[in-house]
């Protein structure tokens, strides 16, 4: 989730939290602000009867509801003494002339006593609350609309203040992620007034200097290192080759110079192999490009064809469907050539290499070895199984490519054959 998104989603709990609470309190405060008008309504009307009975004694008889809301009751002293002034809320119902019949309405009630002419009677006031209760209502309906009001606003204000505020820092961050070394020519910029983002954008450029400058003296060692360790075994190897072509050694003596020759281009292999995946690993190739997995399988296959032969081994491919990549051109061809030379290479006399081709992975398959390989060593650095011939860095340069493009590869064995699967997620 974006960050204006996240902070838009903590501001509204917030302030759902605070409306809430700030409605109930609102709410109570205005129901108890109402009670307390709607009692000094029935004290006051309380008075007024007491005084009209005192005028008109047939008051005194009305010991029931109708439109002016009072009842009074004789009572004996001693219960009169026991009643003190109780305000409460209940129900009475009563009869509108648009009413068929009585419905109840919820009301405000003082019950009270007093004393006339040494008689003492029980008074029971109503005031309806219908009006305040629609009042209330209303009320609640305002805080509501209050509510989706702010809400909306707090949108408003995310994506356009907001978002203009924090635009210097998206920029930034969208120069960041494309920011790749060796290749982009400026250090990511954020062209804003706020310290903040001022200071962010420091701290990455000084890490990017420091970066840029430690990849360049590892890729100079890479390049000296490639140079200065070529030389020498190309030299040795031409002496060598002269050395017999003399012809003036002895059989045991050539056998030796040979068997030295061999362990020089195993040298020269593995120094390659090694600088390969150096380069790999440290980003080197970068010039990432649409690339037909499909036509790169089948060129691999054509210059491997001559060696399959002398193998005895025969090739089959499958090609369900058209398979392009966003990848280095000359990385593909080291995957895809790795994993069929080892599949030549590690064959049996007359054995099968079977490849196939989906929409989003290959798989290459080959009859070998029946026993299976380690699936938690096969595709580390210089593991040989069986003590077979080569670097062991083939499978490693393999899961180098893989992890540097995020490809998912797979190992598995079933009645000697061996297969890999390398899938591409994002095509």
């Amino acid at each position: 989730m974006k960050l204006l998104n996240q902070s838009l989603k903590y501001l509204s709990i917030s302030i759902l939290a605070i409306v809430t609470i700030w409605a109930m309190v609102f709410y109570f405060n205005m129901l108890n602000e109402i009670k307390s008008s709607i009692d000094e309504g029935l004290e006051n009307y309380k008075r007024l009867i007491i005084q009209n009975a005192q005028q008109d004694s047939t008051l005194l008889t009305k010991n029931y509801f109708d439109e002016s809301f009072f009842a009074i009751q004789r009572i004996n002293k001693q219960k009169a003494l026991s009643i003190k002034d109780k305000y409460f809320d209940t129900v009475l119902y009563m009869q509108d002339a648009d009413d068929d019949k009585p419905e109840p309405e919820p009301v405000r009630m003082l019950v009270t006593a007093f004393e006339l002419n040494d008689e003492y009677y029980e008074l029971k006031v109503a005031n309806s609350m219908v009006e305040e209760d629609d009042l209330i209502k209303e009320l609640l309906w305002d805080v509501i609309w209050l509510y989706i009001v702010l809400i909306l606003g707090i949108v408003l204000i995310n994506n356009v203040a907001l978002k203009k505020l924090w635009k210097p820092f998206y920029d930034f961050l969208d120069q960041l992620k494309k920011f790749r070394l060796g290749n982009s020519q400026h250090l990511p910029d954020a062209n804003s007034n706020i310290k903040e983002f001022n200071d962010l954008k420091v701290a990455v450029n000084t890490l990017l200097e420091e970066n840029i400058t430690a990849f360049n003296r590892q890729k100079q060692f890479i390049g000296n290192a490639s140079h200065e360790l070529q030389t020498p075994l190309a030299i040795a190897i031409n002496k060598l080759e002269l050395l017999i072509e003399n012809g003036n050694l002895q059989h045991e003596q050539a056998e030796n110079i040979a068997e030295v020759m061999e362990i020089i281009n195993r040298l020269v292999r593995l120094n390659k192999s090694l600088l390969l995946i150096s380069k790999i690993e440290n980003k080197h190739f970068l010039d990432n490009r649409s690339v037909s997995l499909n036509e790169v399988v089948q060129k691999n296959i054509h210059d491997l064809e001559e060696m399959a032969r002398f193998k005895k081994v025969e090739f089959s491919v499958n090609e369900k469907a058209e398979l392009s990549v966003q990848m280095d051109i000359s990385l593909a061809n080291v995957l895809v050539s790795n994993l069929i030379r080892n599949a030549v290479f590690h064959n049996i006399p007359n054995g099968k290499v079977s490849v196939e081709i989906i929409a989003d992975s290959f798989r290459i398959c080959n009859t070998g070895s029946s026993q299976e390989l380690d699936g938690d060593l096969i595709f580390t650095r210089f593991y040989k199984p069986n003590n077979s011939k080569g670097t062991g860095l083939g499978l490693a340069i393999v899961k180098a490519i893989s992890d540097l493009y995020n490809l998912k590869i797979s190992y598995s064995f079933d009645k000697a054959v061996h297969c890999f699967q390398i899938e591409f997620p994002n095509t």
